[in-house]
C-alpha cells in the first residue's frame, strides 16, 4: 500500500513514512512512543539517525527498488539499542518503514499460542458436556433411587451416599471446566470497569486494598457477566496469595496494541504482595489445570484467558521482588463496534 493511502492512526504498530532519500516525512503515534521522539523532532531525520548499524541500513536501501519490499530484517534503535524487525516498502510516493520491537513480537506470538490453547480447551469442554454430563446424571439418578429404598442395609446405604457425593464432585468439576468453554451469543453492553472492580472487591480481613483508578477511563463494550467472572478470579487469586496488600490500577495503555484492533486499549492491573508465581509455571499459568496452589482446580486463570479471547484482549503475569501483577488489556470499543 502506498504511503498516501495509509491511515497512520489505524496502524497499530510503529510506522515511518519516508521520502526517497530515506528521511522521515510522517510517523504514527506508536513510532513516536517507541522511539521516544515527537513527530516534529523526527521529520527530516535520516534512517541512519534512528536505527543502527549504519552499514546495514545502507545495504537495505541499496536493495530497495521501485515497487519492491524488504521484510523481517533485524536491526536496532540507535538511541536505546532495542532490537527491532524492520519491513520496508518502496512506492512511487516514497518509502514505508514498519518496525516491530522483538520483545513485542515474541509477546504476541506467546499470546497467540495461548489463544489457540483456549480455543482447543473450549472445543474439549463442549464435547465433555455431551459425553459426560448426561451419563453422569443417569448414574446419580440411579444412586439416589437406591439410597431411598427402605430395604437397603445401612452399610450399602452409606456406600451409595458416598457414591452420590463422588458423582456430585465430578459434576461440579465438569461445570467449572465448562466455564472455559464456548459461550452462547451474549449481548454486549457498555461497561464501567471501575464499577465492576468495586463489585468484586470483597472485604478481606488483614488485607489493605489500594485503588488507583484513572478517572478519564471510558466505558467499553463488554460481556459484563463474563468480565465480572474474570475479575472475580483475579481478585480471589490475589487474596489467596497476598500477605498484607492488594492494589487495583486502571489506565489507558497507549503503548499496547492488540491484534485486529487499531484503536485505544485500557489496562487493568491487580498487584499483591506475598507468595510469588514459580518461574516454571509462568509460561503455562493460563492453561487449564496449571496451578501453584496445593488446593484449587487450576481453572480460574484459564477462565480469565478465555474471557480475554472473547473480548479480543489479553492477560499477562509478572512476578518479582515479592510482588505479583496480573494485567488485563482490553480494546476500547463503543456501541456498534462489536467484533464480527
Amino acid at each position: 500500500m502506498s504511503p498516501d493511502l495509509i491511515s497512520l492512526a489505524a496502524v497499530p504498530v510503529p510506522l515511518l513514512l519516508l521520502d526517497h532519500d530515506a528521511r522521515v516525512v510522517r510517523c504514527n503515534i506508536p513510532a513516536q512512543e517507541v522511539l521516544g521522539r515527537s513527530e516534529r523532532r523526527l521529520i527530516g531525520v535520516h534512517m541512519n539517525g534512528i536505527f543502527s548499524p549504519r552499514a546495514e541500513i545502507d545495504k537495505l536501501f541499496e536493495r530497495l527498488t521501485p515497487h519492491s519490499s524488504v521484510s523481517d530484517h533485524q536491526i536496532s534503535i540507535l538511541k536505546t539499542g532495542m532490537p527491532v524487525s524492520l519491513h520496508l516498502g518502496c512506492h512511487e510516493e516514497g518509502i514505508s518503514a514498519l518496525f516491530v520491537p522483538e520483545a513485542a513480537r515474541s509477546e504476541v506470538e506467546r499470546h497467540n499460542k495461548r489463544h489457540e490453547m483456549a480455543e482447543a480447551v473450549a472445543r474439549i469442554a463442549l464435547e465433555m458436556a455431551h459425553e459426560v454430563k448426561n451419563p453422569l446424571a443417569a448414574l446419580r439418578g440411579a444412586a439416589q433411587w437406591l439410597a431411598e429404598q427402605e430395604d437397603i442395609s445401612s452399610t450399602n446405604r452409606e456406600a451409595v451416599i458416598q457414591m452420590l457425593s463422588g458423582v456430585d464432585r465430578i459434576r461440579d468439576r465438569i461445570d467449572a471446566f465448562l466455564q472455559v468453554g464456548p459461550r452462547a451469543e451474549v449481548k454486549m453492553e457498555m461497561t464501567n470497569l471501575h464499577a465492576l472492580i468495586q463489585e468484586v472487591t470483597v472485604y478481606q480481613d488483614g488485607i489493605h486494598v489500594h485503588r488507583v483508578f484513572d478517572p478519564s477511563l471510558p466505558e467499553i463494550l463488554t460481556h459484563p457477566a463474563r468480565l465480572r467472572q474474570a475479575l472475580e478470579n483475579l481478585w480471589q487469586n490475589a487474596c489467596e496469595a497476598a500477605e498484607t496488600s492488594i492494589e487495583w490500577q486502571t489506565r489507558m495503555a497507549p503503548l499496547v496494541h492488540l491484534p485486529g484492533h487499531g484503536g485505544q486499549v485500557v489496562e487493568v492491573r491487580i498487584t499483591n504482595d506475598g507468595r510469588m508465581v514459580p518461574q516454571e509455571l509462568r509460561e503455562r499459568l493460563f492453561e487449564p489445570y496449571v496451578t501453584g496452589k496445593t488446593r484449587g482446580s487450576g481453572l480460574g486463570l484459564a477462565l480469565v484467558e478465555r474471557v480475554m479471547v472473547e473480548h479480543g484482549g489479553r492477560v499477562s503475569v509478572k512476578s518479582e521482588n515479592g510482588r505479583t501483577t496480573m494485567t488485563l488489556h482490553l480494546p476500547v470499543r463503543q456501541t456498534g463496534q462489536e467484533e464480527q
